[in-house]
């Protein structure tokens, strides 16, 4: 099969042939056209053999040959075919061996005859309409003669990506005369963040090959002219100047008589009569100049990264925040006549070719077999690919609701009771328009419900049971309103007989009615097994005992198609009671603390999380565990007690679950792999425990307001709700502090933004309602950054809540006017303290109705609101200083990413100092404005250096409201962007693929942890299409893998694509797109390109003062990194600049006297050395040692160490500065010093997650070892060339927990 079907719709912009990542890193042997399935693909039990086929064509260049696996269907070959340059003319056609037509939809190994080196023949076939449609768009865009499509849900430059930008502006430098020596020149470490690092570079534009080509006004044809196999009407203009009105017949395309006044479609009498099958041959017959021009757009084409330009189509593009001036080059809109036509070059006439069956579609697929790999790898290819069709059409859909352009089913009923349905998707709002939730939190209990909903549909379609199925589910977030678009169930709006439930398993009509037909009890079985839910007793109104395998709240849908779905899955888990007991939601609060006064709690939604859960089980498992062993041991004293540990380490590692390195999305459980599986015999003699003898479950109706009758009834309820209240107060006791400590080690990762610490706190199973806990917790130095974060955060959602209510019900036109009142009211204060809100009175006049409450809004009231929030939701008090201390910029990329804001690229001056000192600064422009053109923030830097003439853009576009005394204003707001949840799940077999191949690599069989690593590459490529979240952390994952096995150039590989797939599809300024790009660096450093590698980590601490400010706590390593990188270079100064700079801010977090900062003194120590500093080296090796001496001891080695080295420097303190005096008198007499003291040798640093021995490219001993000054003098001097690729044994910091900024102080 083909790798992705990205290529299918982007061979207008890379029409060469694109080979998949695997495909480049496997032998040339294996390696197949475009992407098609290789060997490991089949992962031995498919058995596909690859070989060549010829296929002779109609036309030069007559026969080619291709690479193909007797495993992939014929549909996929025709497709390779289509996508290679000598043959991407031909696009309806097919295939014929010895004479007999092969279906599209069989395999290979299906055909008779069909083997190595046979020839198959291309046979051109007569058009319909819908092929001669297709084959129209795809000449457009393979000629470049497509505009921008119109889209109404991405966004302005969605899907983004700067790798080339980043990568053309080191190059660029290069090759002038005054570019600096290394691209850290200059570099201000506590500048403010520069909006213009998140835009790409303007582009030159490719060769036109043709002026214009669009559907002629006399299309479509007559009826007579159909009966003759007149399909459409062309219209071409050539670059000469000529126009051709051009039949398109069911034999091919020829020019016809017509003109622009006349209507004669008849072929052109000779000699000016041209025709051919492919629209591509006869625009080449027409222009004499097409030929060269279509040359030239490849090879402009081809010099793109072609990941870069590929279309997205497994995945949502992201949606930058910052975007260029609606006039700059990269999104000036262009005419284009055609772009009015593409609906109907798409979807035909009657425009119903895109309507789908969506529900169908997703239930079949998840009916198809999955007894083979190759059975399980087409059917996760189809529900990936289907997943992502469902939710693009859905949140079309949603936007159009939002805007009001549908007609509800019931318009008289209250807006938030309107339902609708469109393109086969149901819609209602995320509001409680009939009062469902009335006793739980109204609308607010609505809107959790919905969000919680699609995490449970998430889940499920994740296990994967037999006989259940979900609706397909999104949820999409626009202006304030929340819609949810589910595919329609059979059976569900079916008016039932008397006397039968609308539902078949659950609650109906709220709790009064409770249904139980056995047919569902098999199915919610499993579903209760998988989620750890207990089978449990409720009672309806009548006091009427049932039992049920879920919650009341979950319910079973018998359809009309016979299929069982599973409905409202937003009770998976049970209540946190603990929170509700504390903020007054439980069901026997005191009435006072109603959901709906000011400071309650806004609703009774507050479940706990699925992986808590899974971490209790854990907990709970292992005490069993190890009594079960206890109770063993005493029952047969023969078992060794040295066993112990490595019994019980067996017995939990068979239990749990896989762990991924990389980020779950929404903190999805992990499945167990079979991997692990194959794993656990490794040790027979060991003795095993059955862990299925282990029961743990919840019961997920616990303290919602069930009513047992028996006394025995009462009493297993009671223990169920004591078990409940296990959990919580193993989330407050256990996993908060756990958290807040690992965060003050450094063991895990330090979040840069809300987002990736609400990724943190889900993957610990902790709600963001505990944001105000863990600032709480958050004391101290050390834990400073996260408290400011977790705030921040706080006011972020806080914001969002209080912008929904004044956006939700507010027109389309007004809501520019009212986001950049809010956005002044929070953010524009110190620049106008009583902000004006700028409406068009004109526009609010044709709403009279509207609810303009917005313009009443102060920087005062809105900051009441906001405390007010941030205190019902987080249990936190702002203190009242907290809008002084918040951070400008990065609380505005949250809010906007929150809201789905897209604001022009421009100066934002929150203070009267920023907008008086960029007053001189030259305008932005287009889509990279310069350094210099955008100060944001408080802090600017002072010194500017001149702009490279080479970053200028061709044309400058002033902001008309540079002057204006307000921050923002309402053209600010370019767009809006709806924010999308879905329910989409992974793949399970290219992640048991990946894990078994980390397994073997743990257990050091290479060969075939390298083979496994390569089939789970494939299978993510295969199944998600290479442009996909998931498929940019695998490529991160195996190009650090690659690294630790010194496969430079595959890691290299690897490492780029994980940027640019994560800048396309996570966001340019994503956390995991930063990472990406510090590994990236690390790895081209390794590689031998320290320049370039300076280059990317440049870009990621430019990313870094956007997305968190300066001094965050992982960019202590970073930062060392690139100290020792210019080391490398022999930029000492420099260097030590660097080192210096890693000290300041290590200092800041950790302290002066933490293990970090002695670890960072001693380096710092070696670097002043090199830069012949020998006074200050001195200084910084004593307090060095001085640290080490009070924190570890004197007998420690690092202690020991460090005062070997300051005995050393302080005894030739003289000597050294002598030496390096007569260094350069006595070199070209070739004299030889010998030296007498050792200096050591810094080395690159690991980023979070990653070993010392990972970043330095080899194994290094533990402790400070030491190097001669001899060496240190050769390297000095340039003369130690020779040794300079030897791997050497290296240091390590003292503590070997991530590098310098992850080791924490004692």
């Amino acid at each position: 099969m083909a790798v992705n079907n990205e290529v299918n719709n982007a061979a207008s912009e890379t029409p060469t042939d694109v080979s998949s990542s695997s495909q480049k890193l496997a032998t040339e042997e294996t390696a197949l056209t475009n992407g098609a399935d290789h060997e490991e693909e089949d992962g031995g039990e498919a058995g596909g053999e690859v070989f060549q086929l010829t296929v002779v064509l109609p036309r030069e260049p007559h026969k080619i040959q291709i690479i193909v696996s007797s495993q992939e269907a014929i549909h996929d070959v025709r497709q390779s075919i289509i996508e290679l340059p000598g043959t991407f003319q031909y696009s309806c056609f097919h295939l014929e061996h010895k004479g007999e037509r092969i279906n599209d939809f069989v395999q290979i190994s299906e055909v008779p005859g069909l083997t190595a080196d046979s020839e198959i023949h291309l046979v051109e076939d007569p058009y319909t309409e819908k092929e001669a449609r297709i084959h129209i768009i795809r000449v457009r865009e393979l000629i470049g003669a497509a505009g921008d499509r119109t889209d109404t849900l991405n966004g302005i430059i969605s899907g983004a990506s700067l790798l080339d930008s980043v990568t053309s502006k080191e190059s660029s430098q290069n090759g002038t005369s005054t570019a600096p020596s290394h691209p850290m020149v200059g570099f201000d470490f506590q500048g403010s963040g520069n909006l213009s690092t998140l835009l790409p570079r303007a582009q030159e534009p490719g060769p036109k090959t043709v002026k214009s080509i669009s559907v002629s006004p006399w299309n479509p044809p007559p009826y007579h002219l159909r009966q003759k196999g007149h399909l459409l009407y062309l219209q071409v203009t050539t670059n000469e100047g000529e126009q051709f009105q051009i039949t398109s017949h069911v034999s091919g395309f020829y020019v016809n008589k017509s003109s622009t006044g006349k209507f004669d479609p008849s072929p052109k009498s000779a000699p000016k009569a041209h025709s051919a099958h492919s629209l591509l041959a006869l625009l080449s017959d027409l222009s004499p100049s097409f030929e060269e021009s279509f040359k030239g757009l490849q090879e402009y084409n081809n010099a793109k990264e072609p990941l870069a330009t590929f279309q997205i189509t497994n995945a949502t593009p992201s949606n930058p925040w910052i975007v260029p001036s609606a006039t700059a080059p990269l999104v000036a809109h262009q005419a284009d006549i055609t772009r009015t036509q593409e609906n109907y070059l798409i979807a035909g006439i009657e425009n119903s070719e895109t309507l789908r069956d969506w529900n169908e579609e997703f239930q079949s697929t998840r009916e198809l077999p999955k007894d083979t790999v190759q059975d399980r790898v087409f059917r996760e290819r189809l529900t990936s690919k289907l997943f992502a069709d469902y939710n693009d059409a859905a949140a079309r859909g949603a936007i159009l609701v939002a805007r009001g352009e549908i007609a509800p089913l019931n318009p008289t009923e209250g807006k938030d009771a309107q339902i609708f349905v469109y393109n086969n998707v149901f819609f209602s709002f995320g509001a409680d328009g009939v009062g469902t939730f009335a006793s739980e939190g109204g609308d607010e209990a609505a809107r959790a419900a919905v969000g919680k909903d699609v995490m449970g549909v998430r889940m499920v379609n994740q296990l994967d049971i037999d006989g259940l199925f979900t609706p397909g589910t999104v949820v999409v977030d626009y202006l304030g309103k929340r819609i949810v678009g589910q595919s329609i169930v059979p059976g569900i709006f079916k008016q039932r007989d008397p006397g039968e439930n609308q539902i078949d398993y659950g609650a109906v009509d709220g709790k009064d009615i409770v249904a139980s037909d056995e047919k569902f009890v098999s199915v919610f079985e499993k579903l209760s097994k998988a989620l750890k839910v207990k089978k449990h007793a409720v009672w309806d109104k009548d006091a009427k005992r049932h039992d049920l395998e879920g919650s009341i709240e979950t319910k079973g849908l018998l359809g009309t198609d016979g299929r069982k779905y599973v409905l409202d899955l937003y009770r998976v888990t049970p209540l946190d009671i603990t929170w509700m007991e504390e903020v007054g939601t439980a069901l026997d609060s005191p009435k006072e603390a109603d959901a709906a006064s000011e400071s309650a709690y806004p609703h009774r939604m507050t479940v706990i999380r699925p992986e808590l859960v899974e971490a209790y089980w854990k907990v709970k498992m292992r005490e069993w565990v190890n009594g079960e062993l206890e109770r063993k041991r005493q029952a047969q004293k023969a078992v060794e007690p040295a066993a112990e540990g490595k019994e019980i380490e067996a017995a939990t590692e068979a239990s749990e679950p896989a762990k991924s390195e990389e980020p779950t999305e929404n903190g999805e459980l992990a499945k167990k792999s079979e991997s692990d599986e194959a794993a656990e015999p490794s040790k027979p003699d060991q003795e095993r425990i059955d862990i299925g003898d282990f029961k743990f479950a919840l019961n997920p109706d616990a303290f919602s307001g069930q009513q047992p009758q028996t006394d025995e009834e009462k009493t297993e309820f009671a223990e169920d709700e004591q078990q409940v209240r296990l959990v919580c107060e193993f989330l407050r006791k256990t996993v908060l502090p756990e958290l807040v400590k690992d965060l003050k080690e450094g063991d895990v990762g330090f979040p840069m933004d809300g987002q990736s610490l609400s990724r943190l706190l889900h993957k610990r199973g902790i709600n963001l309602r505990y944001l105000g806990q863990v600032a709480t917790l958050a004391d101290g130095k050390r834990l400073e950054s996260l408290r400011i974060l977790a705030v921040q955060e706080m006011v972020s959602r806080a914001f969002k809540h209080v912008a929904g209510n004044y956006l939700r019900y507010l027109p389309i036109p007004l809501t520019s006017s009212c986001i950049a009142h809010l956005l002044n009211c929070l953010l524009g204060t110190d620049l106008n303290a009583a902000p004006k809100p700028d409406v068009d009175e004109a526009i609010a006049a044709l709403y009279p109705e509207a609810d303009l409450k917005f313009k009443e809004v102060t920087p005062e009231s809105l900051k009441q609101e906001i405390e007010g929030q941030v205190l019902r939701r987080f249990r936190y008090t702002l203190d009242s200083t907290w809008t002084a201390g918040i951070k400008h910029l990065q609380l505005l990329r949250e809010v906007s990413l929150k809201l789905g804001i897209q604001l022009e690229m421009k100066p934002y001056h929150f203070t009267k100092q920023s907008q008086t000192e960029s007053a001189a600064a030259p305008p932005a422009t287009n889509g990279e404005a310069t350094k210099e053109a955008a100060p944001t923030g408080k802090s600017t830097n002072g010194k500017k250096k001149k702009k490279n003439a080479r970053e200028a853009s061709p044309a400058a576009v002033v902001s008309a409201n540079a002057a204006s005394p307000v921050t923002f204003n309402p053209d600010d707001i370019l767009n809006t962007v709806p924010v999308i949840k879905e329910a989409s799940p992974r793949s399970s077999l290219a992640e048991e693929a990946l894990e078994a191949g980390r397994i073997s690599l743990l257990q050091d069989q290479k060969k075939l942890g390298q083979e496994l690593l390569l089939e789970s590459l494939s299978l993510h490529e295969q199944i998600y299409g290479i442009l996909h979240p998931e498929v940019a952390r695998v490529y991160n994952s195996l190009s650090m893998l690659y690294y630790q096995l010194d496969e430079k150039e595959a890691a290299m590989e690897l490492a780029r694509k994980a940027v640019i797939v994560s800048e396309r599809t996570l966001g340019v300024d994503n956390a995991e797109t930063l990472l990406n790009y510090l590994n990236l660096g690390l790895i081209a450093h390794a590689s031998g390109e320290t320049k370039l590698a300076l280059t990317y980590i440049k870009h990621a601490l430019d990313l870094w003062k956007v997305v968190y400010g300066p001094n965050h706590p992982d960019s202590i390593t970073t930062i060392n990194n690139a100290a020792v990188m210019l080391q490398h270079l022999k930029e000492y100064h420099d260097s030590r600049t660097w080192f210096e700079a890693s000290l300041k801010i290590c200092e800041e977090v950790y302290g002066k006297h933490s293990i970090n900062a002695a670890t960072l003194l001693f380096q710092l120590a070696q670097a002043l050395a090199l830069d012949q500093d020998s006074k200050s080296a001195v200084n910084r090796m004593r307090e060095s040692y001085n640290i080490f001496l009070t924190e570890l001891g004197a007998e420690d080695k690092n202690t020991k160490e460090a005062e070997k080295w300051l005995e050393q420097l302080t005894q030739n303190a003289v000597s050294i500065a002598k030496h390096a005096k007569d260094v350069q008198a006595r070199r070209n007499r070739g004299i030889r010093v010998s030296p007498r003291v050792t200096l050591g040798q810094t080395q690159v640093q690991p980023q979070i997650g990653q070993t010392v021995e990972a970043a330095a490219g080899r194994d290094t001993p533990r402790g400070l070892d030491s190097r001669s000054i001899d060496e240190l003098l050769k390297f000095i001097e340039g003369s130690d060339q020779s040794n300079q690729n030897k791997k050497r044994p290296g240091r390590s910091n003292p503590k070997r927990r991530g590098g310098a900024a992850a080791t924490a102080g004692k």
